[in-house]
């Protein structure tokens, strides 16, 4: 499928990772990448391995003309629910941008509020370079916290999972309770939160 590109000089991408977890904030970027500084291999990041979109990622981060990373925390989740902490993480990446665009490419099916000209775009990580680009970016930044948090708390396993809800992290939380970084707003977390008090 071909997206039609309109003619501006400055697009942006905008990705998102991490609605699925129970735990961490929903992590976005957002890529302006320069025409004259192609870059091989752009995917969607769930589709590459982690060594290939490490590469990838520092590649990007060296050839883009700009990209911004932010992030909506687990309050701002529990508080908003999670799609509207991700509109407000993915208007927080397109307002970080050093470059102004003119015009947004945005994964999936909603857009944020953004001040230019957007698209949403559904699998728009495979068939958008920049958002491409700025899938992996959000994927490998995610991903650094995970392992981050697993050296604080590595009875949860969170750098196996990176949070989602698997059988090992459901054990977990059933064992050890929830930590401060968990969704409590998420329905599996609730639940195993309320058993635990009765």
């Amino acid at each position: 499928m071909q997206i039609e590109r309109p003619n501006v000089k400055y697009i942006a991408g905008v990705d998102e990772v991490g609605r699925g977890p129970l735990v961490g904030d929903v992590v976005t970027a957002a890529v302006i990448l320069d025409p004259s500084q192609p870059i091989e291999g752009l995917a969607d990041s769930k589709k590459l391995s982690e060594k290939k979109r490490n590469a990838l990622a520092a590649e990007i981060k060296e050839k883009a003309l700009c990209y911004h990373i932010a992030r909506a925390s687990v309050a701002e989740i529990d508080e908003l629910n999670i799609l509207h902490a991700t509109m407000l993480a993915m208007t927080r990446a397109v307002e970080g941008l050093t470059i102004q665009p003119e015009f947004v490419f945005v994964d999936g099916n909603r857009l944020p509020k953004l001040s230019m000209a957007a698209q949403s775009v559904v699998k728009g990580d495979s068939l958008v370079e920049e958002i491409s680009a700025a899938s992996i970016l959000a994927k490998v930044a995610r991903d650094q916290e995970m392992l981050e948090l697993d050296a604080q708390y590595p009875e949860y396993g969170f750098a196996g999972h990176k949070g989602y809800p698997t059988k090992a992290h459901f054990a977990a939380l059933e064992q050890y309770g929830a930590t401060p970084h968990h969704r409590t707003s998420f329905k599996p977390v609730q639940r195993i939160l309320q058993s635990k008090e009765q």
